[in-house]
């Protein structure tokens, strides 16, 4: 899911995560990887935001690549896991 402005500052209030700016020069190869969205770096590797069903304005964190045990920390991508964290994307009502 991509993201607006105020949905990324919205979401950096709730994880603890930085958000790859859509100009960074890996966006490309990230988009050919996993599509079209907003990803976030922590400490768990790289992360994208999925719509929960049923909850307008909530999202999901979802994990697509983790960092390796080596010295240089890659990040290694595989099959999409869901996290047990939310976020609250806009107003609730």
């Amino acid at each position: 899911m991509k993201l607006n402005t105020e949905m990324v500052d919205q979401t950096l209030t709730q994880i603890d995560a930085q958000a790859i700016s859509d100009d960074h020069p890996l966006i490309p190869r990230l988009k050919t990887l996993f599509g079209d969205h907003t990803f976030f770096i922590d400490s768990s590797g790289l992360n994208i935001i999925e719509p929960v069903e049923g909850k307008p304005q909530t999202g999901s964190v979802v994990n697509v690549a983790s960092w390796d045990d080596t010295e240089e920390r890659n990040l290694v991508a595989h099959e999409p896991e869901s996290t047990d964290t939310t976020v609250q994307l806009g107003p609730t009502h």
